[in-house]
């Protein structure tokens, strides 16, 4: 189902964000990562640069007043918006019927936290007009809780294809950054898994409402075939998380205590094809797949290596 309003249909600016927070006394809080986007050129930015289909189911996070939510709507075919704070929750749907008469039938509003929704919560508020579950994440993402609820929703809706999200701007570096580089760790490799990854340009921080201290950044996302491996994504995730606990150890000794030795850390990493000695930012998710497919096999080596010296296992 095609989208029904018109593209430069008028969004939010600054005196109507600041009348709606009026309205419902509300003042944004750092708690809850609220900094509303008052500049309405920025929002045409964020829109065009998530490349929402006219046929798309939209998953917003954050929507807050609703600055972006007006967008989307004017860009897809229907959205989900799951907002953490019931005050600018339950305005919301009055906001799209001022600014959009009619579109309402295209909104859906879940009050819920972003980092624990499930697909099942989504499905049961869809939009009337939503041929299915979201194909598309766009959204201004708390900057506390950014990447795991990013890493969430990416786990828990296999349907969202693509996506564009707006975080903190050291954090759009980190998650878009490549094997080698200096801010690869955890959420670049993690990200990876499940999609590509990369920055899709700065956002200054006078558009927000209150400004934040730092700037943000937009990160593009498309969905991609996670590695072939027999491990599974968890088994895949805690090698990551123990090779980037201690950055600057070498994988034999940063892997110890997941391999369960030096020795067992050391099997799993040369049945990978991969040096003991490198270090855990050099390694893309491939490689992180293929150590945990043969911690198992490194354990059983281990053991059988310890008993045949006279080492009880």
């Amino acid at each position: 189902m095609d989208c029904v309003t018109v593209p430069d249909a008028p969004l939010l600016s600054a005196a109507d964000i600041r009348r709606l927070a009026s309205e419902l006394d509300l003042r944004p809080t750092k708690t809850l990562g609220q900094n509303f986007v008052i500049d309405p050129n920025t929002i045409r930015r964020i829109t065009a640069a998530s490349n929402t289909g006219t046929g798309e189911h939209v998953l917003e996070v954050g929507p807050g007043l609703g600055s972006l939510t007006l967008g989307l709507l004017d860009a897809a075919a229907a959205v989900t918006a799951v907002e953490i704070d019931p005050v600018p929750a339950g305005r919301l749907p009055a906001t799209v019927e001022e600014f959009r008469p009619g579109a309402g039938a295209r909104l859906a509003v879940l009050t819920a936290d972003a980092m624990q929704v499930s697909a099942a919560e989504l499905d049961a508020v869809r939009p009337a007009q939503a041929a299915g579950a979201p194909t598309a994440l766009v959204a201004n993402l708390p900057y506390n809780v950014a990447v795991p609820v990013f890493l969430h929703l990416l786990a828990e809706l296999p349907t969202l294809e693509h996506g564009l999200i707006m975080v903190q701007e050291e954090v759009a570096d980190r998650l878009a950054a490549p094997p080698g580089s200096k801010t690869y760790g955890v959420p670049s490799a993690k990200a990876a898994w499940y999609a590509e990854v990369r920055k899709a340009g700065t956002i200054g921080k006078n558009v927000f409402w209150p400004a934040p201290s730092i700037q943000s950044g937009l990160v593009s996302f498309t969905r991609r075939t996670p590695p072939e491996t027999a491990a599974d994504r968890r088994d895949v995730f805690a090698v990551v998380d123990a090779a980037f606990a201690q950055r600057r150890k070498t994988l034999r000794a940063a892997l110890t205590t997941w391999a369960g030795s030096p020795a067992a850390a050391e099997a799993a990493l040369r049945a990978a094809d991969v040096d003991p000695r490198a270090r855990g930012e050099v390694l893309g998710i491939e490689d992180f797949a293929r150590i945990a497919a043969h911690r198992s096999d490194s354990t059983s080596n281990s053991t059988s290596n310890s008993t045949s010296e006279g080492v009880a296992p």
